[in-house]
C-alpha cells in the first residue's frame, strides 16, 4: 500500500510558589514575537552567554568533531525509498550540508558503491534561491513514479512550498503544480490531478494552523479554481486528503482529525464521500488486498462480538460498506504486547510487535478469503522497525538495533521471504565493556514502570555515577531500545550511565498505557519519571548529586515539570523545544491540536488540573533548581520557541542561573544541517559532563 502523504502523565508535595506568573500581566509576552527585534536580540545575548560558558571549554570542540564526524560519516546507512525500479535516498554529509536527493537502480544499491544519481541538490538550490532551504520530503506519482512534488521549508519548519518536479529531467516543471508556503498536503489521483489540503486563504485553515479544506486541483487550472471536495470545521484539528494506490484500486480518502486522538475517515465512493463507521478513537489503518484494516483505541462491541484496545482488525471493505461488521482479528494484545510499526507489499503485511519492549516482526499473508501469519525469527532484545516496501512485489526492508549493536538493514523478498542483511553500521562508540539491563520500578498507584540501564559492567554502585534519564511520556508514542551513537560517543564513552523510561502516556503497552496519562491523569506519568529516578537512587546507580534528565518536546513538559515539582532529585536539566506555559500552549502554533493530550486551558475545569503542573506557573523564587539548560529553535513551527524563552527569561528573573542556546534555524529539533545539529548536541552534552562529573 502507497499513501501519498503521510497521515499520518503518593499524591506529590509541589513547592507553593512565592511568586506565581499572573497570565494577564505577564511581562515576558514579547518574547512570543519569534521574529521581533527585542526577542531576538535577548536570544544573541543569552546564546553568547552559553557560549562562553560551554562552548569556551576546551573538551567541547573535540566533541563536537566527534559527533560532526558520526553524522557526515560515509558508513551511514542510506535509508532507502523503493519507487518503481528506482531506490530513492535523501543525503547529507560535509559536502552537502543541506542534502541531496538522489537514487540508484534497485540492484545496484546493494553494491559496495553504489552509482547514485543526484536527482536534487538542496544546497544548489539554497544558492541559486537565496533561500536556506531544508528538503521536507516528495509525494511520488504512482505507478510509473517520474513526477513528485518537492515539499521545501525555510529552516526546517513544518509549513513547506510544494513544487512540481520531472524525475526524467530532473528539473521543476515550468508551469507546473505548484503549492505556496503552508502546512500543506497534496497527493497525486493522476498525472493531471492532485488532492489539494492546504490554507487557500482566509477561514480555510483550523484553529492549529492546519487545513480544513480538500480540493481536488486540475493541472492547467488555478489552485483558486479548484474543485472543493471536503470541508472540516474550524475547531477541528486539520482535515487532510490523501490517495492511497493498491494493486487492487485507488481509493481517495480524506482523514477529519476532530481532536488528536478521535477522527473521521471518509472515502469517495461513486461521487461521493462515505463515512467509515468506526468509533471516533479508533485508528484508520488503510487497506490490503481488498480488505479495510481498522486499530481500535478503546474496547469495541459491534456486531455481538466485543474487540479489545490494541487489536488489529480487518474485514472485507466492499462487504463492510455492504454492513458486515464481522471483523477478523488479526492481533489481539496482552497486559505487555503492543503493535508498533506496520508496512505492507503486495502479498504481505509487515507489522512489529513490542512484547515488554521488545520488538518482534511478524508477516501476514490474505490469499483465497483466508489469513495467515508467520513470525520472522530475528534477535529478541533490541528494536525492530518495518522499512519501505514495494506495493509491486514482495520486496521490503526492515531494520534491527538495540542499545549496543548497531543499526542493521535486512532485505526481504519473496513469499518466504529470501532474507539478506542489506548494511549494517559500524559501531562509533566504544560498547566492550558496556551492559543493558531492564528493570522495574513501582509508581506511586502500584504500577510497574518498566525502565533500561546502559553501563559500564563494573559501575559502582555507591551513587556516584553521572547518569542521564531520558523519556518522553506522551501521544501513544513507545521509547524502544536503539542505538545511538551519539550518546555513546558523547555519554557512555564519558562514564556516564545512560537511562531510559518506559513511563505511561506513551505506548509501549498500547492505547491503555497513553490513556492512563492523558488530560486530567497526567501527573501520573510525572510520578512515573519519579519511580524510576527514586529506583536509580535506592540501587545506588546514582544520587540526586550526579542525575541529570534530558526530553524534548512532550519530553520537554515532563522534564520542566520535574524540576519545578521534584528540584531534589536532580542536578542538571536538559530541557528541549519545550511546552512549558500551560496557559497559553494551545494559542501558540500548533498547540491546539494538542487540548485532547493535555486539556483546554481555557475551560476553568482543565485549568485546575493544568495549573497544578504548568512549570511556567509554578516557579518559585525561594527553591533550589538543579542546573539548566533550554534549547530550542527559532524556526520551530510546532512548539512555540516562546515557551523556552519565557521560562528561561522568568528563572532568570527570581535569580536562578540558568543556561539557555536557540537555534536559528531547525523546526521542531536540533538543526537542519550536521553542523547545526553536533553543535546543538555538544553543547547538551558538554552542559551535563560538566556538571555531573
Amino acid at each position: 500500500m502507497k499513501c501519498s502523504t503521510s497521515l499520518t502523565v503518593i499524591c506529590i508535595a509541589i513547592l507553593l510558589p512565592a511568586t506565581l506568573l499572573c497570565q494577564e500581566d505577564d511581562p515576558y509576552l514579547w518574547l512570543e514575537d519569534i521574529q521581533g527585534e527585542k526577542a531576538l536580540a535577548w536570544v544573541g545575548a543569552q546564546n553568547d552567554r552559553t557560549v562562553d560558558a560551554i562552548a569556551g571549554n576546551p573538551a567541547f570542540d573535540g566533541m563536537k568533531e566527534r559527533i560532526l564526524s558520526i553524522l557526515n560519516s560515509k558508513d551511514r546507512i542510506p535509508s532507502p525509498s523503493i519507487r518503481g525500479e528506482y531506490i530513492y535516498n535523501f543525503w547529507k554529509d560535509a559536502v552537502h550540508a543541506r542534502g541531496i536527493l538522489r537514487r540508484v537502480p534497485l540492484e545496484g544499491y546493494f553494491t559496495d558503491d553504489p552509482d547514485w544519481e543526484t536527482v536534487l541538490d538542496i544546497d544548489a538550490l539554497s544558492a541559486a534561491e537565496g533561500v536556506n532551504w531544508s528538503f521536507g520530503g516528495a509525494q511520488y506519482l504512482y505507478p510509473d513514479y517520474d513526477r513528485c512534488m518537492i515539499r521545501l521549508s525555510r529552516g526546517g519548519s513544518d509549513a513547506v512550498e510544494m513544487r512540481e518536479f520531472d524525475l526524467t529531467t530532473g528539473t521543476f516543471v515550468q508551469g507546473g503544480f505548484f503549492l505556496p508556503t503552508a502546512k500543506a498536503f497534496a497527493g497525486w489521483i493522476d498525472e493531471n490531478t492532485l488532492l489539494v489540503s492546504t490554507d487557500f486563504g482566509e477561514g480555510s485553515t483550523t484553529q492549529s494552523g492546519y487545513p480544513r479544506i480538500v480540493k481536488r486541483w486540475k493541472r492547467g487550472t488555478s489552485l483558486e479554481e479548484a474543485e472543493t471536495l471536503f470541508e472540516g470545521e474550524e475547531s477541528d484539528v486539520a482535515v487532510v486528503g490523501f490517495v492511497v494506490d493498491t494493486p487492487e484500486r485507488q481509493y481517495l480518502v480524506v482523514y477529519r482529525s476532530i481532536t488528536t486522538f478521535t477522527s473521521h475517515a471518509h472515502v469517495l465512493e461513486d461521487g461521493a464521500f462515505v463515512k467509515l463507521d468506526i468509533p471516533e478513537d479508533a485508528q484508520f489503518g488503510g487497506f490490503f488486498k481488498g480488505n479495510l484494516l481498522v486499530f481500535p483505541r478503546s474496547d469495541w462491541d459491534i456486531g455481538g462480538r466485543s474487540y479489545p484496545a490494541g487489536a488489529m482488525l480487518a474485514i472485507n471493505y466492499d462487504a463492510f460498506l455492504e454492513g458486515d461488521r464481522a471483523f477478523e482479528v488479526l492481533f489481539t494484545p496482552e497486559e505487555r504486547t503492543s503493535l508498533d510499526t506496520f508496512g505492507a507489499t503486495r502479498d504481505a503485511m509487515l507489522v512489529s510487535v513490542l512484547n515488554n519492549v521488545r520488538s518482534e516482526l511478524y508477516r501476514w499473508s490474505f490469499e483465497d478469503g483466508a489469513w495467515s501469519v508467520s513470525r520472522i525469527d530475528l534477535p529478541e532484545n533490541g528494536s525492530i522497525s518495518v522499512g519501505s516496501a514495494d506495493e509491486f512485489s514482495d520486496r521490503f526492508f526492515f531494520y534491527y538495533e538495540d542499545f549496543l549493536e548497531p543499526r542493521t538493514m535486512y532485505y526481504a523478498s519473496g513469499e518466504k521471504p529470501d532474507i539478506r542483511v542489506a548494511r549494517s553500521l559500524p559501531h562509533y562508540f566504544d560498547a566492550e565493556n558496556l551492559e543493558v539491563h531492564q528493570y522495574e520500578a513501582r509508581s506511586a498507584d502500584g504500577e510497574q514502570i518498566p525502565y533500561f540501564v546502559v553501563a559500564r559492567n563494573d559501575v559502582p554502585l555507591d551513587g556516584s555515577s553521572p547518569t542521564l534519564l531520558y523519556a518522553y511520556g506522551g501521544f501513544e508514542v513507545a521509547m524502544r531500545p536503539r542505538y545511538s551513537a551519539t550518546v555513546g560517543a558523547a555519554w557512555l564513552e564519558h562514564g556516564g550511565v545512560y537511562v531510559m523510561a518506559n513511563i505511561r502516556g506513551g505506548g509501549e503497552f498500547g492505547p491503555k498505557w497513553h490513556q492512563a496519562a492523558r488530560r486530567e491523569k497526567r501527573q501520573t506519568a510525572f510520578n512515573d519519571f519519579y519511580a524510576v529516578s527514586e529506583d536509580l537512587i535506592r540501587r545506588k546507580v546514582t544520587s540526586p548529586a550526579h542525575l541529570g534528565i534530558m526530553g524534548g518536546s512532550n519530553g520537554g513538559l515532563l522534564v520542566g515539570v520535574a524540576l519545578t515539582q521534584h528540584p531534589e532529585l536532580y542536578r542538571a536539566v536538559v530541557c528541549s523545544n519545550p511546552l512549558l506555559d500551560m496557559k497559553r500552549y494551545h494559542t501558540l502554533l500548533a498547540g491546539a491540536s494538542w487540548m485532547d493530550e493535555y486539556g483546554d486551558p481555557g475551560n476553568p475545569d482543565d485549568w485546575k488540573f493544568i495549573s497544578r503542573y504548568s512549570p511556567y506557573h509554578n516557579l518559585s523564587v525561594a527553591a533550589h533548581y538543579p542546573a539548566v539548560l533550554f534549547t530550542t529553535t527559532t524556526h520551530d513551527d510546532r512548539v512555540h520557541p516562546g515557551h523556552a524563552r519565557k521560562m528561561a527569561a522568568k528563572m532568570t528573573e527570581l535569580g536562578h542561573d540558568i543556561l539557555y542556546f536557540e537555534n536559528t534555524e531547525g523546526g521542531h529539533g536540533s538543526g537542519v544541517t550536521n553542523e547545526q545539529r553536533a553543535y546543538m548536541t555538544s553543547i547538551e552534552f558538554a552542559f551535563l559532563l560538566n556538571t555531573l562529573k
